[in-house]
């Protein structure tokens, strides 16, 4: 933390005229509202996430915080905002946002470490029992008279079957336990973290992606999207996955080469996917994946539960407050060499930025 005069992140801020202007999309959680509130010498400013890019950077010409959701930021809104002290996500991925830009100008970060956490890795857990229970199928045997038929196409135990988990940040760690709770073999890919933390939680730490493919019967995604995962998932790497397996994607949309994964599915290498994120959302109309019965998606909304849609709007306005004070939360922010000579431990997330949990 800075221990000066200045007005850097690492120092408590006054406020301007008085107060301070606080940017944040109108669909923010009923208790982030309320904290945000709180505070009489904060002034909340609202606007919708779907707002146009220009009329964005307009309301950013005197906010000393910017609170956003997948609303885009980089070096043309830090431009248009000269008052801005912290930059906070409702989530803890990071791709729409500049954060070299943001560290350029000493501006922090700041994610909501692990407040949706537990609702993503319900939700991948979730597409693994959809998919092994034939959730979707039987249902329309039921409901369209085809109850005759419900011998077609059997379901499947998770117990004995082995799942590779690929990134072990704060979702893939919870992922694990529960795979691991299941009675399944489950196999960790993370290069950057250490094997031992891994067995801590009973899963095993493997060193090679591809091999670890060949044996894996779901293949479950927890990595930002980032120059080094973009297309990890591409038709190379799609054709190593064990004949039979199933892709769950809950971490971000580029990370798997749709079109080779429908591909996989249609020729029968794979036998389906979960997808919460696609490359473009809403996936367009002619999206292949969208027309296999074999694929189940939702609407990017594996991290939105309405307790982690608090708890990741609580997260951030306490974030932003943090910052104002002056006493930052360094778990939290995603640069955190911004804060300097701030003695604390380093954080794996922050240190971790090429191949942490995604949101």
């Amino acid at each position: 933390m800075r221990h000066s005069s200045g007005s850097g992140p690492g120092t408590a801020l006054a406020p301007a005229a008085g107060h301070y202007t606080v940017l944040a999309p109108d669909a923010l959680a009923p208790e982030g509202m309320a904290l945000a509130q709180s505070r009489p010498e904060v002034r909340l400013r609202l606007f919708p996430p779907s707002l146009g890019t220009d009329a964005f950077r307009a309301l950013l010409g005197d906010a000393h915080a910017a609170v956003l959701g997948l609303t885009p930021f980089g070096a043309e809104e830090l431009e248009a905002a000269p008052a801005l002290r912290v930059v906070a996500r409702i989530g803890v991925g990071f791709d729409t946002i500049d954060v070299a830009a943001l560290t350029r100008r000493g501006v922090p970060l700041m994610v909501a470490g692990t407040a949706n956490a537990v609702s993503v890795a319900e939700q991948a857990l979730g597409f693994m029992f959809a998919w092994s229970k034939r959730i979707r199928d039987l249902h329309e045997r039921v409901t369209s008279g085809q109850w005759s038929s419900r011998h077609a196409n059997f379901p499947v135990e998770l117990a004995t079957k082995t799942v590779l988990i690929v990134g072990f940040g704060r979702i893939g760690t919870r992922m694990a336990r529960r795979c691991v709770a299941l009675e399944m073999r489950t196999l960790v890919y993370d290069p950057y973290v250490r094997g031992d933390l891994i067995r801590a939680v009973d899963a095993e730490p493997v060193g090679d992606l591809d091999t670890a493919l060949a044996q894996a019967d779901f293949v479950s995604l927890h990595c930002p999207k980032t120059p080094e995962t973009l297309g990890l998932f591409n038709a190379a790497r799609i054709a190593r996955m064990k004949k039979g397996a199933v892709l769950i994607n809950t971490a971000r949309g580029g990370i798997v080469e749709e079109v080779a994964l429908a591909d996989a599915i249609e020729r029968g290498q794979l036998a389906g996917a979960g997808l919460d994120v696609f490359a473009s959302e809403p996936p367009q109309p002619g999206n292949r994946l969208l027309g296999l019965p074999q694929v189940i998606t939702a609407p990017h909304m594996a991290g939105v539960t309405w307790e982690a849609w608090n708890r990741m709007a609580t997260t951030a306005i306490h974030n932003v407050f943090d910052v104002f004070d002056g006493r930052p939360c360094l778990e939290h922010a995603v640069n955190p060499e911004v804060f300097d000579g701030l003695h604390a431990e380093p954080v794996r997330f922050a240190a971790r930025r090429s191949a942490g949990a995604g949101d």
